[in-house]
């Protein structure tokens, strides 16, 4: 991709409704634009990493066996009367009516519509377990909408639901799901840390939430630092295995972490006081076990092996995938912009060409993209007719972990500079060794999608 033909609608200035590091240099750096309070248009830059993230998620999900589809935002009030949430979830809910009058609403999540999708085509113990997930827009009110894609009304969120015969399984399908998004979250090099939480509207009384900690976050919470110690790393697990998944739950959840909400403080206390640890926390993902409430009351019922019918436990679990965007900034920024990820970024690495027009740096640039496009790697090339220093302005705005600096200077020694977004260390090579080496730092980060 050429810079020069790329929609790219960077700010020089802060928008002033921008409060947080995220929201500021989303709007600046050209990835959003709001389109009315809490809902946002996303431009092509972010639209490529809000697709990054999207496409790790359904790795890690159909890596842990489940299975994705899709189902509608508009959905029927009958099914929420049905569960008994259609009055209790609040003012929350977009309520609506189609043009025959009928009760519809705006999804804020998806148990009731899932369960009918259920019990509409499984009628036995054998063809469970069963977890069905979807990438869905939500809708959410908020009476305060702000902090950008952190706590907007509309937002794209990964919702996984698991139907299982008992409580012994219900509960495997919620430790494969923490072991999946703890996979998931350092994928995208983030540290999320599983806290005992609340389950608000969604109800039971299992519920751990996935907090990655910034001084921006929305909540509360309390926890043993040792829980920073701990990494999954790249292990082999096999999400099938009962006790290998429930042996990483206990791993994760042993030590001290929670909530404002459930926060207990004769357990923290009992934490030697030098690990005792308070901050804010910005969720990024929650996993709930309920049991039988919606099976219940929808009627979603199998025949067990004793041929009685048997109301399935269920659980649901969510990962804010557009709010993981803001996240990641939250956790990976400095004065200049945003740092990304490796396994986030939108482009591989920026190519930067300090004399444009210049016909020996233009030649290596064009070699330097061919290149890299050989490789499978996404660059992004900075042809525009600029100052070097606001082409390398634009670079640390947008965040790209790599740039690649050629200049006619460096070309009569046979050398590029590669530089490193996040430590600012550079090097001189020559154009094949810079390519190879983005090709093998890149070799454990490349993202299939569905």
């Amino acid at each position: 991709m050429r810079l020069s033909r790329y929609f790219l609608p960077v700010l020089k200035e802060t928008p002033a409704e921008a409060q947080i590091v995220s929201h500021r240099l989303m709007l600046r750096a050209g990835m959003i634009k709001q389109s009315a309070a809490g809902i946002y248009s996303w431009l092509p830059l972010g639209f490529k990493v809000l697709r990054k993230i999207e496409n790790i998620v359904h790795e890690e999900q159909m890596r842990a066996g489940h299975m994705p589809m899709l189902m509608p935002t508009i959905q029927s009030a009958d099914l929420w009367r049905e569960s008994g949430r259609y009055d209790a979830y609040g003012d929350e809910m977009l309520r609506i009516k189609d043009r025959g009058g009928r009760d519809m609403l705006f999804t804020p999540t998806a148990e009731e519509l899932v369960t009918d999708i259920f019990r509409s085509h499984v009628n036995s113990y054998k063809d469970m377990p069963l977890t069905l997930y979807q990438i869905q827009w939500k809708f959410r009110d908020e009476v305060r909408p702000r902090f950008g894609v952190m706590r907007g009304r509309e937002f794209y969120m990964k919702d996984g639901y698991n139907f299982d015969l008992t409580k012994e399984d219900a509960l495997h399908a919620y430790n494969r799901h923490l072991v999946s998004y703890l996979r998931t979250y350092e994928r995208m090099g983030l540290q999320a840390i599983p806290m005992r939480a609340d389950s608000g509207p969604i109800g039971g009384d299992d519920t751990h939430e996935f907090l990655v900690l910034a001084d921006t976050g929305e909540s509360e919470v309390f926890y043993d630092s040792a829980v920073t110690d701990l990494s999954f790393g790249d292990r082999d697990i096999d999400y099938s295995d009962v006790a290998q998944c429930a042996g990483v739950m206990e791993e994760f959840t042993t030590k001290y972490a929670r909530t404002d909400e459930t926060h207990d403080e004769a357990l923290f206390h009992a934490i030697p006081e030098e690990r005792r640890r308070t901050a804010r926390g910005i969720e990024v993902g929650q996993i709930f076990y309920f049991g039988t409430k919606y099976s219940e009351a929808m009627g979603a019922t199998v025949q067990g092996p004793d041929g009685k019918p048997t109301p399935v436990h269920m659980g649901s679990h969510g990962i804010g995938v557009s709010r993981l965007l803001g996240a990641i900034i939250e956790a990976s920024h400095d004065d200049n912009g945003i740092i990304w990820p490796e396994g986030v970024t939108p482009f591989h690495a920026g190519i930067v060409n300090l004399k444009q027009g210049d016909a020996e740096a233009d030649a290596a640039c064009e070699a330097i993209e061919s290149a890299m496009e050989a490789l499978g790697l996404e660059p992004l090339y900075d042809d525009r007719n600029e100052r070097a220093g606001g082409k390398f302005a634009t670079m640390d705005l947008i965040g790209l972990p790599w740039r690649i600096t050629v200049g006619p200077r460096g070309l009569k020694n046979g050398v590029v500079e590669l530089t490193s977004r996040r430590t600012g260390e550079s090097e001189e090579l020559p154009p094949e060794a810079a390519v190879a080496k983005l090709a093998e730092i890149y070799k454990g980060h490349m993202v299939k999608g569905l």
